[in-house]
Parts: structure tokens; C-alpha cells; sequence
């Protein structure tokens, strides 16, 4: 844990071979993160980028452009998974997260055998099989956690979403604790933050509403729900932590949602700006009734925050969509 007495974890948003081999162990070492993720947009720009795959990719030529992905991905989540099996062991977290194919969001069925084949294919305890919270997402995530297998639910933007990942959850460790007596396997909720600001930002101004509030404000009330429903296996995640542009300070998504039992998980040039904080105590999250207050304020100025939300999961389901054909088409 980065805050010990607080259980607020951070980490690290960021795969790539290289990095693995030298980076992510320091910063196991110095105890900065105890996990780290992925999702199809950090493969493309560590695939389509990196000198560090070329040989493999080369070795791979003539296999399907899906088989050549999931062989370097796999790969790179192993390694990831043997740095972090000490903290994991250590019960500390050392988790990595690996996404099934996002155009499988409206599949459950296709959902629940990817995630079943990834697993049995890294074959490490400490992996998480992230899932995009969708109605297909859902149903997939309470047979998964059933089955034992640690989740990360992806692309959270609104409460009803982190509802229906709560709901399976549930149910799935409730089916999980019929038929075992081994510990409940672990599942993160990934509210995703940073893009509510940059999204409105500039219509709030127009409105007198201050600016970099919304994506804070959006993932407190979520943390909310989910501190109410205790779950013993189940945490927030903040996702989507890191900034662009210099309109606030890097760390800016961190050091504002320094929960209590919560994890951050942030690119490297944001958790590098954060360690030099110093920062190493949590702070309170607002109160219902102060969310409920900037959500008052917002609504009645005119904005629709369902439609927010519903912008904000098509933008984010097509971008890792795009970034999955991107390397596809590369790798073919």
C-alpha cells in the first residue's frame, strides 16, 4: 500500500517490455505501486512503438493478427504478474489488469470465453480480467467472479453503472462462497475521471460553474455508493488520472481522491509528480449532501448528466475499439 493505515493503493497505469524490465521493479522496490494495468490503447502505443517487440512480432509473421496481439500481450502480463506475485502473496495487492476485446462490450457470452481463455492462457492467480461496464459486462462479471477469477470493471462514468458492477459482484461472490472456502476473489470498480473535465471544462465556464470539479465530484459520489454497499472484495478504482495540457497541476487526480481504501491508478510522468508531494496521509471524501449540492447546481444550469454519461462510455468504448483495430491492422 502507497498509505499503509489508510489501504489506499497506487498503481501504475503504464505497460511496455522495456519498462518492465527495469522500470516497473523500481518502483516496486521503492513500495511507490503495488499493481499496475493495461487496456487496448497502452498495447497499441507499446506494440506500434516500441523497438522492444520487433523480433517477436517478426517471428509471429503469418499468424492471425488477433493471435500475434494476444501472444505479446500475454507475454508482457506474465512478466508483469511474476514482478508483482510478492506483494500479491503478501496479500498487498499486485495485481496487472488485461481487457478483453472491446468489441465484445455487447457479448456476454464471447466476453465470458475470452476472459476465461486469457486467464487459463497467462495462467497467474494474480491477474485481473478487466470488463467494460455494460448490460453484457455485468453478466459476465458475476459468472467470472463465481468462478474465482479476479475483475477489473472498466469505463465507469456513472453511478448506475458502478450499481450494476455492485449487483453482479454480489451475486457472483455470494455463488463463489457457496462452493468454496477459499478467500473471495478481488474486483476493482474503475471510475474514470479526468475526461468529465476535459469534456466540460469549457461549457461549465460559460456557466459560472468553477472547472476541474466534475470528474472529482462524479468519482466521489460513486466511491460513495460503493463505501455503502461494504463489500468485503470490492474497491474503487480511479482511472483515468492523468492530465493533459497544464490547466492543473499533474497530480492533480490523485491528490484529490486520496481515499480510504481506494486505489489510483495513474501513467508514470503523474505518479512521478505525486511522490514528490511527499503526500502520505488520505483525506475525506465530500459528504452526500456537498455532492449532491454541485450536482444541484450543475443540473439546474441546464446540463444533463445522463447524456454526459452516455457521451462519455460511446466516446471511451470507441476509442479502445480504435486502438484494438489500430494494432489489428498493424499486426497484419
Amino acid at each position: 500500500m502507497y498509505i499503509e493505515d489508510a489501504k489506499f493503493s497506487l498503481w501504475c497505469d503504464f505497460i511496455e517490455r522495456d519498462f518492465l524490465s527495469d522500470g516497473l521493479n523500481k518502483l516496486i522496490d521503492q513500495k511507490i505501486v503495488n499493481g499496475a494495468t493495461s487496456n487496448p490503447a497502452i498495447f497499441k502505443s507499446a506494440f506500434l512503438t516500441s523497438p522492444a517487440y520487433k523480433s517477436d512480432i517478426e517471428a509471429l509473421q503469418g499468424k492471425d493478427a488477433k493471435e500475434i496481439y494476444e501472444t505479446l500481450a500475454i507475454k508482457d502480463i506474465q512478466t508483469s504478474a511474476d514482478l508483482l506475485q510478492d506483494l500479491y502473496l503478501n496479500e498487498d495487492d499486485g495485481f496487472i489488469s488485461i481487457e478483453v476485446d472491446p468489441n465484445l462490450c455487447d457479448d456476454a457470452e464471447g466476453t465470458i470465453e475470452e476472459a476465461r481463455r486469457l486467464h487459463q492462457a497467462i495462467g497467474r492467480e494474480n491477474v485481473m480480467i478487466k470488463i467494460p461496464a455494460t448490460k453484457a459486462g455485468f453478466e459476465a462479471m458475476e459468472i467470472l467472479i463465481a468462478e474465482g477469477i479476479h475483475i477489473n470493471a472498466t469505463l465507469i462514468f456513472s453511478p448506475a453503472q458502478a450499481l450494476g458492477c455492485l449487483d453482479a459482484f454480489e451475486k457472483g461472490s455470494k455463488q463463489f462462497a457457496q462452493k468454496s472456502n477459499k478467500a473471495l476473489p478481488e474486483a476493482v470498480i474503475s471510475i474514470f475521471v479526468s475526461r468529465f473535465d476535459r469534456k466540460m471544462d469549457a461549457p461549465f465556464f460559460d456557466k459560472n460553474i468553477k472547472g476541474g470539479l466534475l470528474g472529482i465530484f462524479n468519482a466521489n459520489r460513486i466511491y460513495n455508493d460503493i463505501t455503502k454497499r461494504a463489500l468485503p472484495n470490492v474497491r474503487a478504482l480511479f482511472a483515468s488520472t492523468g492530465v493533459k495540457g497544464d490547466t492543473y497541476v499533474p497530480d492533480y487526480y490523485i491528490t484529490n481522491l486520496l481515499f480510504k481504501n481506494s486505489v489510483n491508478t495513474a501513467p508514470i510522468d503523474t505518479i512521478d509528480a505525486f511522490v514528490k508531494t511527499g503526500i502520505k496521509e488520505s483525506r475525506e471524501p465530500f459528504t452526500e449532501a456537498q455532492v449532491d449540492d454541485f450536482f444541484n447546481v450543475v443540473e439546474n444550469q441546464g446540463f444533463d448528466m445522463e447524456q454526459v454519461y452516455d457521451e462519455l462510455m460511446d466516446e471511451g468504448l470507441v476509442a479502445f475499439k480504435d486502438a484494438f483495430k489500430d494494432i489489428l491492422n498493424e499486426l497484419n
